[in-house]
C-alpha cells in the first residue's frame, strides 16, 4: 500500500506540474498582462474565491448537518482556491485558457496565505472543538514548487523560444490529460471504502452542490465575454487539493475519515464541474448561425 500511495503521489505531482507547464507553454506575456491589469476581474475573483466560496462551504456543511470529518473536509476544500484542475477545465470547455491558467496561479498563490486563517476561523466559529494549526510556510513552498515553477518555465520558453514551446506543448498537454485520468481513478479506487461509507451522510451531495454553486458564482462575479466568465466559473468550482491534504496531515494526523471525506467531496465536485464544462465545449464547437451575433 505504501508503494501504491507513493506512486499515486508521484503521478499527482506530475499531473500538477505538467498541467501548469502546458499552461505556461501556451501563454504569452501580453495576454497575462491584460488579465492581471484587469482590476475589476481580479477583485471579483478574489472576493469569490477567498470569501464567498469558503462561506458557501460552511453554510452547505451546516445545512446538510454533515458529520465532523465530512464538515472539516468540505471547509478545507472550500477554503483552498486555485486547483490545477481549473486550468484543465478551461481546456475542456474550450474557454479562455490563458486567463484561466493565470487566474488559477494567482488564486493558488494568494490562497496559500489565506487558507490557514480561513479554515481556522470557520472551524472555530463552527465550534467543532478542534485545535487547528497549519504550517503556512510549508504550504507556500509546496505551491511555489508544484505550480509556479513549471508555469514560469513554460512561460519563459514561450517568451524566448517560441518555436520550441509550440512543439513541446502537445506532448505536455498529453501528459497532463493521461495523468489527469490516472489521478481520478486512483482517488476513486484508493478511497473506495471511505467513499461508500459516506453515501448516507450527504457528503457527496454537499461536494456536488458546492462545486455547482461555485461554478455559478464564479461565472456571475466575473467580467468580460461569456468565454472568460465561464472560465472563471470553472476555476472557482475546482479547489486546490494540495493545501487540504497538507492540512489533514499536519492538523488531523492523516485521519482516514477526513481523508476519505476529502476524496469523496473532490470527486463529487468534479462530477458537477466536468459535465458543465463539457456542455459548454459542445455549444462552442457548433457552427454559429448566420444571424447569431453573440
Amino acid at each position: 500500500m505504501d508503494t501504491l500511495h507513493m506512486l499515486f503521489n508521484a503521478v499527482t505531482v506530475i499531473f500538477i506540474a505538467a498541467t501548469m507547464f502546458a499552461a505556461g507553454l501556451g501563454a504569452t506575456i501580453p495576454a497575462l498582462r491584460g488579465i492581471f491589469t484587469n482590476v475589476p476581474l481580479l477583485v471579483l475573483a478574489l472576493l469569490t474565491n477567498m470569501v464567498v466560496i469558503p462561506l458557501l462551504g460552511w453554510g452547505i456543511g451546516a445545512l446538510f448537518s454533515l458529520p465532523s470529518a465530512a464538515f472539516i473536509a468540505l471547509v478545507l476544500v472550500a477554503s483552498s482556491p486555485g486547483g490545477p484542475f481549473g486550468a484543465k477545465l478551461a481546456m475542456v470547455q474550450s474557454g479562455d485558457v490563458v486567463a484561466g491558467a493565470a487566474m488559477q496561479v494567482l488564486l493558488a498563490t494568494v490562497g496559500s496565505l489565506t487558507f490557514a486563517p480561513t479554515v481556522n476561523g470557520i472551524l472555530t466559529a463552527a465550534d467543532l472543538g478542534k485545535d487547528i494549526s497549519l504550517d503556512v510556510a510549508t504550504l507556500v513552498r509546496t505551491v511555489a514548487l508544484l505550480q509556479l515553477v513549471p508555469f514560469v518555465i513554460g512561460l519563459l520558453l514561450r517568451r524566448y523560444a517560441a518555436t520550441t514551446a509550440r512543439s513541446w506543448h502537445p506532448a505536455a498537454a498529453a501528459v497532463s490529460n493521461v495523468t489527469f485520468l490516472i489521478v481520478l481513478a486512483g482517488m476513486l479506487l484508493g478511497n473506495w471504502s471511505d467513499v461508500v461509507a459516506l453515501l448516507g451522510s450527504l457528503a457527496l451531495l454537499a461536494g456536488f452542490v458546492l462545486a455547482a454553486a461555485a461554478f455559478a458564482v464564479g461565472t456571475l462575479l466575473a467580467t468580460g465575454p461569456s468565454v472568460r466568465r465561464t472560465t472563471m466559473g470553472g476555476v472557482a468550482a475546482v479547489r486546490n487539493a494540495g493545501p487540504a491534504l497538507a492540512a489533514i496531515g499536519i492538523a488531523f494526523g492523516d485521519q482516514p475519515a477526513v481523508l476519505g471525506a476529502l476524496a469523496a467531496i473532490l470527486l463529487s465536485g468534479l462530477a458537477a464541474a466536468l459535465p458543465i464544462a463539457t456542455v459548454l465545449s459542445g455549444r462552442r464547437s457548433r457552427p454559429a448561425a448566420p444571424d447569431d451575433t453573440r
